[in-house]
């Protein structure tokens, strides 16, 4: 059987502007400003023949940074994406497919904090906004876009060669599809990690899911229809997440 083989190229200009001002030795604003691409599926460029490949991104971030002691250090920024073209999974066919214009508005929270030598502490937490432009109201969701995250935790590191971290992984329930009727269920994860430096060798234990939660990872809204059913019916297929479990490790440095 003969095999064709296509190759298809296109480039994408990304100019970028960064801007940032210190107030004094404690405060810093910035505004950055640029324009990427989405990156995309194979299947969709062949298919396609190279039309909207690289679809551009437009970016734009205004943040400050504070820093009110040598412990602490926060961060608030306020930004916009907007894209040329979204990509949408469908899970029928196993691709994914392009759509219109989007638009992703958001606002970013984040906070370090050293309690002493050893023990460190971290949050991130994530607003956002998303819709499709041509879209009418109530028929301009994205599906499965976030709408709230947050991580953050605990890592400690002595010099001994003792290291740990407590950490955890949120997202809320979000859209699953364009009018928002069927949800995508949110998790909340909780992980540790110990481990052990001995010269170029390391010893890891690591506990993934400690708080054994029932959780989603992969899902889609996607239409089905049993044996004896009449009409399909579009509802979330889902791959269940990991239970607790443990991970034991060794690693070598060169």
């Amino acid at each position: 059987m003969q095999q064709i083989l296509r190759t298809t190229k296109k480039g994408v200009l990304s100019p970028k502007l960064n801007l940032s001002y210190s107030l004094n030795t404690k405060v810093k604003i910035y505004l950055n400003n640029g324009i990427g691409f989405h990156s995309n599926d194979t299947r969709v460029i062949l298919n396609n023949d190279a039309d909207k490949i690289l679809p551009k991104v437009f970016g734009t971030d205004l943040g400050v940074i504070v820093k009110p002691n040598k412990s602490l250090v926060l961060k608030a920024a306020l930004w916009h994406l907007l894209s040329e073209q979204e990509f949408v999974y469908v899970g029928d066919a196993g691709v994914v497919e392009p759509s219109g214009r989007t638009r992703r508005m958001g606002v970013d929270v984040s906070a370090r904090y050293q309690f002493n030598r050893w023990l460190f502490a971290d949050v991130d937490v994530n607003l956002t906004r998303a819709r499709a432009i041509a879209e009418a109201k109530g028929e301009d969701f994205i599906p499965l876009a976030p709408l709230f995250t947050s991580i953050g935790g605990l890592t400690a590191k002595t010099k001994e060669g003792f290291s740990g971290s407590l950490r955890y992984r949120f997202i809320g329930d979000r859209a699953a599809n364009e009018t928002n009727t069927v949800r995508a269920d949110g998790y909340l994860l909780a992980d540790v990690v110990l481990s052990y430096r001995l010269k170029k060798f390391e010893f890891t234990l690591a506990g993934e899911n400690i708080l054994n939660s029932e959780w989603r990872e992969a899902q889609f809204d996607t239409e089905s229809r049993l044996k004896n059913e009449i009409d399909p019916v579009s509802e979330i297929h889902y791959t269940p997440g990991s239970p607790r479990n443990l991970k034991v490790g060794v690693s070598f440095h060169f």
